[in-house]
């Protein structure tokens, strides 16, 4: 069982997963860009990911997709820090701050951020755990490959979730001394895993060898992922159904299954997009099983 942290306004004691609700702030994220266009619509958003079941929510202000282009710490920051600011204020959850630099986690904590969510897991940026251990922010430590995006997407074989493993412990080892216990750990779906769903998929299965492995909480991300298109194309290849887009809650159906299957495998936190879809289904698993989903 992971020790329990203590936040400004909850207390994550791990007896169950906790959905973390994604608030994209950004003109070109892969799903939902440009629609939380104004700090008026994003805060909107966060309040109402809250009211459907989110436990925590994280901002970000910089996509991280194969077609995004990067921005500079400046531009990120005006996108987010009246967001964060405005939120801390106004919910009684954690804000996490979706970013790979050191410069926006150490302003984001000043705002009223207490996570800092890096997906590079420290390899775009080297100074991101030293501020964030400065701010006494929690850490969530992401899995790529790659000095930059366009190395990370352009890996077109799967990683064994074992690497992943052993990659982690890495650059958790290399953390400053105090953050290591403020860490999680994020398999990083969908980033540089191959363009077959097979790794991604044993990443979700195997949440809970990761959190017993590496002694570290574990955040899961797939929500509406490519390679869960690309089993749900699978499926409909086998069954020989025409080819034709999938609507968004197709994939937001898919992701509650990989959601489920990743918390009963151990996973501790869920990143999802549709907070409310989740909770639904994470508590009519439970009652189904008569307990509490539990995380490893």
């Amino acid at each position: 069982m992971r020790s329990p942290i203590e936040f400004r306004s909850a207390r994550f004691d791990w007896s169950r997963p906790y959905i973390m609700g994604v608030v994209n702030v950004t003109p070109d994220s892969f799903s939902d860009g440009g629609r939380l266009g104004s700090v008026d619509a994003a805060v909107a958003h966060g309040e109402q990911l809250v009211a459907d079941g989110a436990d925590l929510l994280d901002i970000g202000g910089e996509a991280t997709n194969p077609r995004a282009q990067p921005v500079s710490a400046a531009v990120e920051l005006a996108r987010i820090a009246p967001v964060i600011a405005a939120l801390a204020k106004r919910v009684r959850v954690p804000i996490s701050v979706d970013t790979t630099k050191a410069a926006v986690a150490a302003a984001a904590i000043d705002a009223g951020a207490e996570i800092v969510n890096d997906v590079a897991g420290g390899r775009f940026d080297p100074e991101i755990a030293a501020a964030t251990a400065a701010g006494g922010a929690v850490y969530v430590c992401g899995h790529l490959r790659g000095a930059s995006l366009a190395e990370v997407f352009a890996a077109e074989e799967g990683v064994p979730w074992t690497a992943v493993a052993d990659e982690l412990a890495e650059r958790l080892a290399a953390l400053p001394p105090g953050l290591r216990a403020r860490t999680w750990i994020d398999p990083g779906l969908g980033f540089g895993k191959g363009s077959d769903p097979a790794a991604n998929l044993a990443l979700c299965r195997h949440a809970g060898d990761l959190a017993r492995r590496l002694g570290c909480p574990v955040v899961v991300g797939p929500s509406r992922k490519r390679f869960l298109r690309r089993v749900l194309d699978a499926d409909r290849a086998a069954r020989d159904v025409p080819a034709v887009p999938w609507p968004p809650l197709a994939l937001d159906a898919a992701t509650v299954g990989a959601c489920l299957a990743s918390a009963a495998a151990g996973a501790h936190v869920l990143r999802v997009h549709d907070a409310g879809l989740l909770r639904a289904a994470l508590i009519a698993y439970a009652a189904v099983g008569h307990a509490e989903v539990g995380a490893a």
